[in-house]
């Protein structure tokens, strides 16, 4: 079975979020079960060419016309490190390579959906050029939604796409990318095929997300609770009734992690790595070293709380406003670890600047995220919605329990105290008081040894692997190409 993704970040070549970490881990999974896969996604400025082995495909220059004029790209291509699958990037200066950003802040919004509809329509004509026929076309949220559109539309006779099925995946609904529908003239698309209520039309405008539900084969959510919630009113982001129309091909399957990177047994980034037998011992170092890491004093007897995060409305950061005083004066210490929008940044910046407890790094860096899931104690995660989550899922792992708000796939992963097996912390109104009231829940488990080494027991013997989920979407391939 040949299975092309397309995806405009990988790890470990790019990476804004957990999308980047699907596409680094799950096609390792499902080749394990025996697929044939390749992978496209975009050459952005700051991929590392020596340190990954990129090396251009001879002969591979082409020319596409979007709008009245033509566009020029090359293809480039290594190894997903430690397998054998091939990962193409499309080479494009103007919209790729020009910027070292995956996602440019501030950019033309124009630009934006140039950029997104030329990757998708490079990905269609670079797979023929490969001579790569997918049985599965796998592609995800709007950054590449155009391609379905294109399959049932300008590839509809195209023999060399005559069998080829198109799976969608939905990793964060909110992000739709609507625009004006005069961009069709730009991606070579008739109106009239397409700018319908049954094809991308949505409010008068463009909805390339749209488009991608109506035209997929199959939709994928990205966690069995997230499948549920989109179809509501609350969490459908105006989209819930044609998702409803299309229940039908809608599919939740759990997202996975990779042992083989976050792994507190092998994390070479950590002062000291341990297992479910010697964590005690490896977590007490891990947290002075974070506590030194973040100047904070360090206390056996208090427990230190983390959070890695994009700091966006989404991950719940507007209940620390409500919840100020508390998180000041609470006997525990949190560290923080995230960028975004600039209001939550500085005002997580003078957060830290007045309070004892309280420390901040506003960028992303990996390795100071991997000490704070080895150092912290617990985890925070109040988000609004949470399509999936992998952040807690690596908690887990390394044994930092997970306090979350039940909602997607956090729902899906925690088992909150008191129950057998529990695994972590949860409250369920979107509501600070309700936030706090799981804090210091933890907080006090943490002062019962017993129970609080009982449940990291229990998180880090949670499977989260690819494994499971790896065979469902495999099932999901085999129904399709039946």
């Amino acid at each position: 079975m040949n299975i092309l993704f397309s995806t405009f970040e990988i790890a470990p070549f790019t990476k804004v979020g957990g999308l980047a970490d699907v596409m680094g881990s799950m096609p390792k999974a499902l080749r394990k079960l025996g697929c044939n896969i390749k992978i496209f996604a975009p050459f952005i400025g700051s991929i590392n060419q020596e340190k990954y082995g990129i090396k251009e495909v001879p002969g591979s220059e082409m020319s596409i016309r979007f709008g009245n004029a033509l566009y020029t790209f090359t293809l480039r291509t290594t190894k997903l490190p430690d397998t054998d699958i091939d990962v193409y990037f499309i080479e494009n200066y103007k919209y790729f390579g020009c910027t070292h950003e995956v996602y440019p802040k501030n950019i033309d919004h124009r630009y934006e959906q140039e950029r997104f509809v030329c990757f998708s329509l490079a990905c269609l004509e670079y797979a023929k050029k490969i001579d790569f026929r997918p049985d599965i076309f796998h592609v995800n949220d709007w950054h590449t939604a155009m391609i379905p559109i294109y399959l049932k539309n300008s590839y509809r006779y195209d023999s060399f796409y005559q069998n080829t099925k198109c799976v969608f995946s939905i990793h964060n609904l909110a992000y739709q990318g609507q625009y004006s529908y005069d961009i069709l003239n730009f991606a070579n698309m008739y109106i009239c095929d397409v700018f319908h209520s049954y094809g991308c039309e949505h409010f008068g405008s463009l909805n390339w997300l749209k488009g991608a539900v109506n035209y997929s084969d199959r939709i994928v959510a990205v966690s069995p609770k997230y499948a549920e919630e989109i179809l509501t009113d609350e969490y459908g982001e105006g989209m819930d009734y044609t998702l409803r129309c299309n229940q039908h091909k809608i599919r939740g399957i759990l997202n996975g992690i990779d042992y083989s990177v976050f792994d507190p047994a092998k994390d070479k980034t950590i002062v000291k790595n341990y297992t479910t037998d010697t964590f005690e011992e490896g977590k007490a170092e891990c947290k002075k070293a974070l506590c030194k890491e973040f100047n904070l004093e360090y206390y056996p007897e208090k427990p230190v709380i983390g959070f890695v995060s994009r700091l966006v409305d989404q991950k719940g950061l507007d209940l620390f406003y409500a919840a100020e005083h508390e998180l000041r004066s609470m006997d525990a210490q949190l560290v923080i670890l995230g960028s975004g929008e600039k209001r939550y940044e500085d005002y997580l910046d003078w957060l830290c600047k007045t309070s004892d407890n309280i420390r901040v790094y506003i960028g992303y860096n990996g390795a100071l995220a991997n000490k704070i899931y080895s150092g912290a104690d617990m985890f925070l995660m109040p988000s609004k919605f949470e399509p999936c989550g992998l952040s807690q899922l690596v908690a887990l792992k390394y044994g930092t329990l997970p306090i979350v708000r039940a909602t997607g796939g956090l729902d899906n992963t925690i088992v909150g105290y008191p129950l057998d097996d529990s695994n972590g912390f949860k409250f369920w109104r979107y509501d600070s008081w309700d936030m706090m009231q799981a804090i210091y829940c933890g907080i006090g488990v943490y002062h019962n040894k017993y129970t609080r080494n009982a449940m990291i027991k229990s998180a880090m013997n949670y499977d989260y692997s690819w494994d499971k989920s790896a065979k469902e979407y495999y099932q999901m391939y085999k129904e399709l190409c039946e």
